[in-house]
């Protein structure tokens, strides 16, 4: 029969409290730094935007005169570019999903397609950006135009997109499933009358927050050679435009010779993370309103 020393188990409870101990004030170090960090940015972007943003602001055109200039072309080039990227991440994105999760054979293949989703989801913007020039601005003829933008905006998103909806359709009851071919549906009615209704809750805040990080990218339109020009508001797709960040980029360049350039570029910036804020409150409650627990 084999004794426990009492006394090496209290050291070795004692090591590991301090190790504990230590670690979570680390944490919490960490935590408090990049909180003040926040704050101080927060701050400085406030206090420089103090007195640009009015109604004037946001409904007036680029200018080159900083007193007049305003981010409507801004701001309408931002929602003509998510008229194209939300539906094409929904439906690739879920569809996608749906496949394998519930119709791909566990296997190679399935483990194949599925590590490549993943590594996509880690490749920088920029990368993106490139393909974007490749596939559409040069190859395909497109141009520097909201189709083109939000193409690459897509593949950029699509993994995130992709990754959230199998998360959401796996954590569906398998019994869900079950009880619906028990009572004679097809796989497909499962899909659609079960599963799809179960996990859209997830799905929905996956592809919110997908579309957030779509509005704030600039490097692949950068690379698209997207303009901040005094342009016309676009009409359509196929129309040039401009977006929030590509703004808040050039103003920020333009600073160094003109100094309101840096007011307004703080003040888009204010307009932005409204926004940004406003679609992740949307994704926060629906999924606090829609799920459900079995």
């Amino acid at each position: 029969m084999k004794y426990i020393d009492a006394e090496q188990v209290q050291k070795k409870l004692g090591s590991r409290l301090v190790l504990n101990n230590l670690a979570k004030r680390l944490f919490f170090l960490a935590t408090l730094v990049g909180l003040v960090v926040l704050v101080i940015l927060i701050y400085r972007v406030v206090t420089d935007s103090i007195g640009w943003i009015d109604f004037d602001f946001l409904t007036s055109k680029l200018s080159t005169d900083a007193e007049r200039a305003g981010i409507m072309g801004a701001i309408s080039g931002t929602f003509w570019l998510m008229l194209v990227v939300a539906p094409i991440t929904f439906i690739l994105g879920v569809g996608t999903a749906i496949y394998l999760e519930e119709y791909a054979k566990k296997g190679r293949f399935q483990a194949f397609i599925q590590i490549n989703i993943s590594n996509l989801a880690g490749v920088p913007s920029i990368v993106f950006g490139l393909l974007g020039l490749t596939v559409f601005v040069r190859g395909l003829g497109m141009g520097a135009v909201v189709l083109a933008g939000g193409l690459t905006m897509a593949l950029l998103v699509l993994p995130v997109v992709v990754v959230s909806a199998q998360e959401a359709i796996r954590a569906v009851p398998q019994f869900l499933r079950d009880a619906s071919y028990g009572m004679g549906a097809t796989k497909w009615q499962t899909i659609k009358n079960v599963v799809l209704p179960a996990a859209l809750p997830g799905i929905l805040t996956g592809v919110i927050l997908a579309l957030s990080r779509a509005i704030g990218e600039t490097a692949p339109l950068v690379v698209l050679g997207i303009p901040a020009l005094l342009l016309p508001l676009p009409d359509g797709i196929f129309d040039k435009f401009t977006v929030m960040p590509l703004q808040i980029y050039y103003w920020t360049i333009d600073a160094a010779l003109v100094a309101e350039y840096a007011n307004l570029a703080a003040a888009t910036i204010v307009v932005l993370l409204v926004l940004l804020f406003l679609m992740n409150s949307v994704a926060i409650i629906i999924r606090n309103k829609f799920q459900k627990r079995y």
